[in-house]
């Protein structure tokens, strides 16, 4: 596990216009919080910021200096703009070296399955305890040349001494199953498309209906005042 060493600034505007101008000047808005202690507030450079989170994955490990004072840190939450990509705040829990941390790891798949099967990750994140300085990157997973009716459950994961996997160890993780053929993919889009049909069609039926009916509705209700008018 990586560690990337920033510079950060204490910050004292808050608010939308105060995180814009952050941003503006290639800067992101942040909070410091855990072990007890009153959030700080801090602004990190965007660049050095976007490249540590890149190189470390989810559970990038950083060293934030603060007036002096480092302070060991991971992400708890980032938030990026939705269509440029850029980091507009990052939520970040103190650790310290030796404490126990719980985070989700990513599962990684190494090599290739027998060509007639359909390799299903049924967890593409595992939950694991480990020590804050010390957490896996990943678990890997080997599926070269693996058949159909393979399975891998959590029992058969490992991970480095030190972390422990916090999942039942029934749990199925990867799944290998037949890979349908053409003629089975073409069978099972017509049978949707069949189903589809059958349904859209039972709805204009129901509308239709429902229709009638108002119309119904619509007709015995003249007729009542009609006969309402000529009693009188």
């Amino acid at each position: 596990m990586s560690e990337s060493n920033i510079q950060a600034e204490p910050r004292t505007e808050f608010g939308k216009g105060a995180a814009r101008r952050i941003r503006r000047a290639d800067k992101v808005p942040a909070v410091l919080y855990g072990h007890g202690s009153d959030p700080i507030h801090v602004t990190l450079p965007g660049h050095d910021t976007m490249l540590a989170l890149k190189h470390g994955g989810v559970n990038a490990l950083l060293t934030l200096t603060v007036d002096g004072t480092e302070q060991l840190a991971l992400p708890k939450q980032v938030q990026r703009d939705p269509i440029k990509g850029f980091l507009e705040h990052l939520d970040l829990l103190i650790v310290k070296k030796g404490e126990k941390v719980t985070v989700e790891i990513p599962v990684h798949l190494n090599g290739e399955a027998a060509p007639d099967a359909l390799v299903v990750t049924e967890h593409s994140t595992i939950t694991v305890e480990a020590e804050a300085t010390h957490i896996p990157e990943y678990v890997e997973v080997s599926i070269e040349g693996a058949e159909v009716g393979t399975q891998v459950f959590v029992r058969d994961l490992e991970v480095p001494t030190g972390s422990t996997i916090l999942a039942d160890e029934d749990t199925l993780v990867i799944n290998v199953t037949h890979a349908p053929t053409a003629e089975e993919l073409e069978a099972e889009l017509e049978e949707a498309e069949a189903e589809a049909g059958i349904e859209r069609d039972e709805a204009e039926v129901e509308e239709g209906e429902a229709a009638e009916g108002a119309e119904g509705e619509a007709a015995e209700g003249e007729s009542a005042e009609g006969e309402g008018d000529s009693e009188e």
